[in-house]
């Protein structure tokens, strides 16, 4: 079951706690729109969290939007199953028998990219079919932290033959779980409904993603002026993973390496840090299959859950508790001294999120707006 750990609305907050004036007060603090940045490393799921917010507060996807999305799916379709391929010699698999081979020749001829004019036909079905039943194509899948492989590389695989039909229109299910690198920053708007005893009315939001690998984040400094908030996503399930930039280093210790960065950047000392914990289903997945944080990071053998987190003989509860404590020892350092400024200390919020799981996302996002909403009554003196 995923955790939260995230100040709920005060049972107290009725129209009677405050007076007239204060409730203007408090209205008046929402003429400007909350303005919250999404950073995180590459392949963290920052651009699902964005679309999961137009799901949320404005209409989904247009058509238009989901036909732009096609060429998106069937690269990611393709591009999963070249991996895959390409890398049963490296890993010393074989396939099952020649029909297979033959099938393996076949992606390869194609090339890792997909021509734009490429349709795909019953024959290229057939022969990834073919594929993925493959003993040694299942084994190679298994061991996919070895190399680089989309996480959505089994949900397509296993929808190929509708993905492929020639009057196929992207779900959201598959737009949430479709890729593309974010090499520009993405802006979405959208508006919240402020609870009445608040005073009512619609809370105007602005959320910034930018792109998570190293050759992006120096776009990063553009958008810390005037952030209220910062979403963090650690992406959980990397924790036995490499970077596509950097083969020799861990994603989860970069992660940590830039978590640490963002939380003392002397630009977002007054912004609000919420990390999200995501991919927990990735998560849960490898350690059913006998996977261990441990073999990554050697002082997890020492870790002790605490009574109020759960068992910690819940292997997925122990790591995720353990990457949270990594995060925790991270916010518990001295902060950094700024010129002419005394050193300031806050807090940081933490969710263990799914972020292609539009109701767990829905319920992260109404303790995130309620936390906003409690942090200007206590600046404002109310709480």
């Amino acid at each position: 079951m995923l955790g939260r750990i995230f100040p709920r609305p005060t049972n107290n907050m009725t129209k009677s706690t405050y007076n007239k004036k204060e409730l203007k007060s408090f209205t008046k603090s929402f003429e400007k729109a909350i303005k919250i940045l999404l950073l995180g490393t590459g392949e963290s799921g920052k651009s699902t969290i964005i679309n999961q917010m137009k799901i949320l507060h404005i209409n989904e996807f247009t058509p238009a939007e989901r036909i732009e999305r096609i060429s998106v799916i069937r690269q990611n379709l393709h591009e999963s199953i070249y991996e895959i391929v390409a890398n049963m010699e490296d890993l010393g698999l074989n396939f099952d028998c020649q029909t297979n081979k033959n099938s393996a020749q076949y992606i390869y001829t194609i090339g890792k990219i997909l021509r734009e004019d490429f349709k795909p036909e019953d024959t290229y079905v057939e022969h990834i079919q073919n594929l993925w039943y493959d003993r040694g194509v299942q084994e190679c899948f298994r061991r996919s932290n070895e190399y680089q492989l989309n996480d959505s590389a089994k949900y397509f695989i296993d929808r190929v033959e509708i993905v492929s039909k020639a009057d196929y229109i992207p779900t959201t299910n598959d737009i949430l779980h479709s890729r593309k690198i974010t090499t520009t920053i993405h802006e979405v708007k959208f508006n919240v409904k402020i609870p009445k005893n608040m005073g009512g009315g619609l809370q105007e939001f602005r959320m910034f993603d930018v792109g998570g690998q190293r050759d992006q984040r120096n776009k990063w400094m553009y958008v810390f002026d005037g952030i209220d908030a910062v979403l963090f996503i650690i992406s959980c399930g990397d924790f036995d993973q490499n970077l596509r930039e950097d083969p020799k280093q861990n994603r989860l210790n970069e992660a940590l390496k830039l978590f640490r960065g963002v939380w003392h950047n002397r630009f977002l000392v007054s912004a609000g840090i919420i990390c999200f914990l995501n991919k927990q289903d990735i998560m849960e997945r490898k350690i059913m299959e006998g996977k261990s944080i441990g073999k990554y990071f050697p002082e997890y053998e020492n870790f002790r859950v605490s009574a109020k987190d759960g068992s910690m003989f819940d292997e997925s509860n122990k790591t995720r508790c353990f990457i949270r404590h990594k995060l925790l020892e991270i916010t518990s350092e001295t902060p950094r001294p700024i010129v002419n400024k005394e050193c300031v200390r806050k807090e940081c919020y933490f969710h263990f999120t799914v972020a292609t799981d539009t109701d767990n996302i829905r319920k992260v996002f109404y303790d995130v707006h309620s936390m906003i909403l409690n942090d200007i009554l206590s600046r404002m003196g109310l709480l």
